[in-house]
């Protein structure tokens, strides 16, 4: 999994657009590795998210934002009556389940921004409140929105982590990459 995005390693901003995407997925992740769907689904810090919960959010959301660039509705609709069914497990849902969509997720938008002319082109932001009315963002816009979703989750998952079992995001970096982390 990537922590570190190199420049040179891109060559173009899509490229540099998407590395920072996977770097962010990555450390979500990663917060994940070791533990069972329980551990996953738990809160034990005091907010009410779990690691299970953020994981399945960011898919979502990142899903969501990419239907829309191309025209289509979300996968899932969230309305004010299961807007919470986003930060949990439900229905047989898995860690696993989870991570496998994920991937699916992660390869269809790098496929898409790959496909876009231009990452100038626009399309029409929802109709919600919290949106400006009638207005319209770039593919550009949306991939350093998701950065940004992504970075603000990948924290709160190193705070549910380390309240879980004391690894630190470090810890499981050297986890992934065959060693043991700190616990």
């Amino acid at each position: 999994m990537v922590t570190h995005v190199p420049a040179e390693a891109h060559g173009d901003e899509r490229g540099a657009l998407l590395g920072y995407l996977a770097a962010e997925r990555g450390a979500v992740r990663r917060s994940l590795l070791g533990l069972t769907d329980e551990q996953a689904a738990s809160r034990p810090s005091a907010s009410d998210l779990s690691l299970a919960g953020l994981l399945k959010h960011v898919v979502e959301v990142e899903q969501g934002w990419v239907a829309r660039a191309k025209g289509e509705p979300p996968a899932v609709q969230r309305t004010e009556a299961n807007w919470h069914e986003c930060f949990a497990l439900v229905d047989g849902e898995t860690v696993e389940s989870q991570l496998a969509y994920a991937e699916k997720v992660a390869a269809e938008t790098e496929a898409y921004v790959r496909s876009v002319p231009s990452l100038d082109d626009t399309f029409p932001l929802p109709n919600d409140p919290w949106f400006p009315p009638d207005s319209r963002v770039s593919v550009r816009w949306m991939l350093l929105n998701l950065i940004r979703e992504l970075s603000r989750h990948a924290g709160h998952a190193d705070v549910i982590r380390e309240s879980l079992d004391g690894r630190s995001a470090w810890d499981l970096v050297a986890l992934d990459q065959g060693g043991e982390g700190a616990a």
